[in-house]
């Protein structure tokens, strides 16, 4: 029985791993699907069709063969390029920074509508009106449009990051030790899958859980005043 207990301590542990690897992923997704969303907006057409494709495309691959692709086929592209320079070594890519870059560009097309949705969803006049006033671009999105896009954006952002915490068991397949990892490892030695397995899942649960509940009270914090009937 403490055997037992060690490895659910183990796969605890992975949670830290798991977490690092959502949190980094958002920060990326967030940073690629704001750009996304302001290019789709743009009036440069090159931009919008870049924006448009990137969207499009990474959509339409599932999420496992997009992290083998981006991994492998990263690392064959770089160690490629540093021939190309004179380097005759072999790099290898983190795969802890490698999975947080991989789940960060896949959800980054996510938020890229999800974003583009909620700045379209404030009135033009609004801008338009900061614009007259005497405003900057960047001052008229940071005290005007970006405000009320995080409202408008929250419960797609929401729906996003829940997906994206499950998709980071998809680093294990790289060689990280996250929970999955971890709970798979201890299924095999002790042939006790669906204890591990489901130990797993509750974890993933309770993340999730709180994490709602986060997203739901900074909801209301940036809908206070706001009647919800008027959009």
């Amino acid at each position: 029985m403490d055997g037992n207990n060690e490895y659910f301590l183990t796969i605890l542990h992975g949670t830290k791993l798991t977490l690092s690897v959502a949190l980094g992923s958002l920060f990326v997704a967030s940073v690629l699907g704001l750009l996304g969303a302001i290019a789709k907006l743009s009036r440069n057409k090159p931009l919008v069709w870049a924006a448009e494709t990137y969207s499009t495309v990474v959509r339409g691959v599932p999420d496992l063969v997009s992290m083998l692709l981006i991994f492998y086929g990263g690392q064959i592209g770089v160690n490629a390029l540093a021939t190309m320079v004179g380097y005759d070594g072999n790099i290898d890519i983190n795969p802890f920074i490698a999975g947080i870059f991989t789940i960060g560009f896949i959800y980054g097309a996510y938020l890229s509508e999800t974003f583009r949705g909620a700045i379209m969803a404030i009135p033009k006049g609004q801008s338009e009106a900061g614009i007259a006033y005497g405003m900057g671009n960047f001052r008229v999105f940071r005290r005007i449009v970006f405000p009320q896009m995080v409202r408008f954006a929250i419960p797609g952002f929401t729906n996003t990051w829940l997906v994206m915490i499950k998709a980071t068991a998809l680093v294990s397949i790289i060689g990280l030790k996250d929970m999955m990892y971890l709970a798979k490892q201890a299924s095999g030695i002790t042939r006790s899958a669906f204890t591990y397995y489901l130990f797993a899942a509750a974890i993933y649960l309770v993340i999730t859980t709180i994490s709602l509940l986060l997203l739901r009270h900074l909801d209301r914090k940036f809908s206070s005043g706001v009647r919800r009937g008027e959009f």
